[in-house]
C-alpha cells in the first residue's frame, strides 16, 4: 500500500467534509437571517385601551391577518432615509379605534428598544400611516420594517422637515402604548 496516496486522499476528503460543513453553516445561517429578517407582521396595543383579546396582558394584539384586514391607505412622501415612495398600511386612527383608545398620546415601541410618543391628534392632522411596504414591496427589518410610521412630509414640509419632522418617523414598530 503507498501511503504517500493514503495520506493525499486523507487529506481530500478532510478538505470535503470541511467545505461540506462550511457550506452547511453558511446555508444555516442564510436561512436563520431571512427568518429574522421577514417577521411576521404584528403589532401589541396596551394602555388606554377599552378592548382587549389578551386578557392576561391586558392588550391587544395584531396579528399578520388582522392588519392586512384593516383599511389601506397609502401616502406617496421622501422621507429623510428613502427617496419619494409610496408607503402603504392602515392608517394610525384605524388602529386606535379598532382597540377602543381613549388617551391623547400614543407611545410608540420599537424592536431596537428605542422609544418615542406622539400626539393622537397627528392621526387627524396628517392621516399618519403605520406602513408594512413601501412600493409594493413588504419591509424587511433592515429597511424599516415590518412596521414604519409615516407621515406626509412632502405635503407639509415647513411642519415635518429638520430634526423635530424627522423624529416622528419611527421604524421597527412592535408595539404602541396609549396614554
Amino acid at each position: 500500500m503507498n501511503t504517500a496516496v493514503d495520506g493525499r486522499k486523507g487529506v481530500v476528503r478532510s478538505a470535503w467534509w470541511g467545505l461540506g460543513l462550511l457550506l452547511a453553516f453558511a446555508a444555516w445561517s442564510m436561512q436563520a437571517h431571512a427568518q429574522a429578517e421577514s417577521l411576521p407582521l404584528s403589532l401589541d396595543v396596551k394602555g388606554k385601551i377599552s378592548k382587549t383579546n389578551d386578557a392576561a396582558h391586558q392588550s391587544y394584539h395584531f396579528t399578520e391577518a388582522q392588519l392586512l384586514a384593516l383599511p389601506v391607505h397609502s401616502i406617496t412622501t421622501a422621507t429623510t432615509w428613502t427617496p419619494r415612495s409610496t408607503f402603504t398600511g392602515p392608517l394610525l386612527a384605524d388602529i386606535l379605534k379598532a382597540v377602543g383608545a381613549s388617551g391623547s398620546a400614543v407611545e410608540i415601541h420599537t424592536l431596537d428598544d428605542y422609544t418615542y410618543t406622539i400626539p393622537v391628534s397627528d392621526c387627524d392632522r396628517y392621516g399618519v400611516v403605520v406602513a408594512y411596504s413601501m412600493n409594493g414591496r413588504r419591509l424587511k427589518i433592515s429597511d424599516f420594517g415590518p412596521l414604519f410610521l409615516i407621515y406626509p412630509r412632502d405635503a407639509f414640509p415647513d411642519e415635518l422637515m429638520g430634526a423635530a419632522g424627522d423624529s416622528k418617523f419611527v421604524w421597527q414598530i412592535k408595539a404602541l402604548i396609549i396614554k
